[in-house]
């Protein structure tokens, strides 16, 4: 898994032969700087790009071939005792909402197969989208699969660049959708004013005050209020749009703190508006790490349990690696994978291509 945060690459051994699945081995390849930036600079059109995504597609295979081998040698397992790599690919375009909505992951997985001897599973997300859905959120199937209980009703929270939700009630009824920025608004600022990646357990923002005028200006995106089946991305929650409602004389702690909060409240309202009977909240993705974010959760969500998905015993940092693994193996044996109440799709659709080794 590679996701719109732009860190780097998520690679998981996960084990299917038993239920539940159960991941075996985790690596973690970090992006470089310049590759980093050629990915985002592609999110904007721009001169002959269209050559410049192929051959990032194929660094990007380079990379995720190297990542596979890298796990692998951590493991012991050789690559001919591997079924499959479900290979999400990284974002560049996501714009299902238009009236030929698409979605563009690049990464060569012919490439990757050719270089690893490994069948790939790759675009999961366009099948959804010609179906009439969003093509996202696609997790909460595998939500259901792990987390799913017969007493309690749960959301599980993925906070990476974009933050969604997962409803699982105790009736075996699963919703999700995409709620907002997660962590994407506030590493772009962080990386500009500090020249970190990453605010780091959100410290800096809990330096700063919420400037009450922006907060308001910023949830008065219309997607905000927009009923689900609902997805977005880069496209809609970028530094130009932030700077928009800028006058200048803010102080760069204090929009962080207002960007952090307006992740606590997309996910937060989202929690109250739609799922008001769940008890349990667990948090996965790079965000669950933020603490001043989860402290700033909770109190949001009084009355509710907030704790990691590492409380059910997957480690809230390789999830949806996890779920993009069990995604490719539903391929595989041909099942459909999609939710189309989540979604908004026709119906329910085997997702993914398949590169055979």
């Amino acid at each position: 898994m590679s996701g719109t945060s732009l860190d780097g690459i998520d690679v998981v051994l996960a084990d299917f032969s038993l239920s539940p699945p159960s991941l075996s081995c985790t690596f973690y390849s970090p992006y470089d700087k310049d590759l980093r930036q050629r990915l985002l600079d592609l999110h904007h059109s721009g001169n002959d790009e269209l050559h410049r995504a192929a051959i990032l597609s194929n660094e990007l295979a380079r990379c995720y071939a190297e990542a596979v081998v890298s796990l692998l040698n951590k493991s012991g397992v050789e690559p001919q005792d591997v079924t499959a790599i479900g290979c999400h690919g990284q974002t560049v375009r996501h714009c299902p909402q238009s009236g030929s909505g698409y979605t563009i992951q690049l990464g060569n997985a012919a490439l990757l197969a050719e270089l690893t001897g490994i069948t790939v599973v790759t675009d999961f997300r366009n099948r959804d989208i010609a179906a009439g859905g969003q093509g996202a959120p696609l997790v909460p199937k595998f939500h259901q699969v792990l987390f799913a209980d017969l007493k309690n009703h749960r959301v599980v929270v993925n906070i990476g660049g974009i933050s969604n939700l997962t409803s699982l009630t105790p009736a075996g009824g699963v919703t999700g959708f995409d709620c907002g920025p997660g962590n994407l608004l506030m590493d772009a600022w962080c990386l500009r004013h500090l020249g970190k990646i990453y605010d780091e357990n959100g410290i800096w923002a809990g330096t700063g005050k919420v400037i009450p005028a922006l907060f308001e200006k910023l949830l008065t995106l219309p997607f905000f209020s927009l009923p689900p089946p609902k997805s977005t991305g880069r496209e809609m929650f970028n530094l130009p749009w932030l700077e928009s409602f800028l006058c200048g004389k803010e102080k760069p702690e204090d929009v962080q703190a207002t960007l952090l909060q307006l992740t606590v409240t997309g996910i937060s309202r989202s929690v109250l508006a739609y799922f008001p009977s769940a008890v349990e909240i667990y948090l996965c993705g790079g965000g669950a790490r933020n603490a001043e974010l989860v402290a700033k959760l909770q109190i949001a969500l009084p009355g509710k349990k907030v704790e990691l998905t590492d409380a059910l015993g997957v480690d809230a940092d390789w999830l949806e690696a996890f779920a993009f693994a069990w995604l490719a193996q539903q391929a595989i044996v041909g099942i459909p994978a999609n939710l189309p109440e989540v979604t908004g799709a026709k119906g329910a659709r085997v997702l993914g291509a398949i590169y055979r080794a």
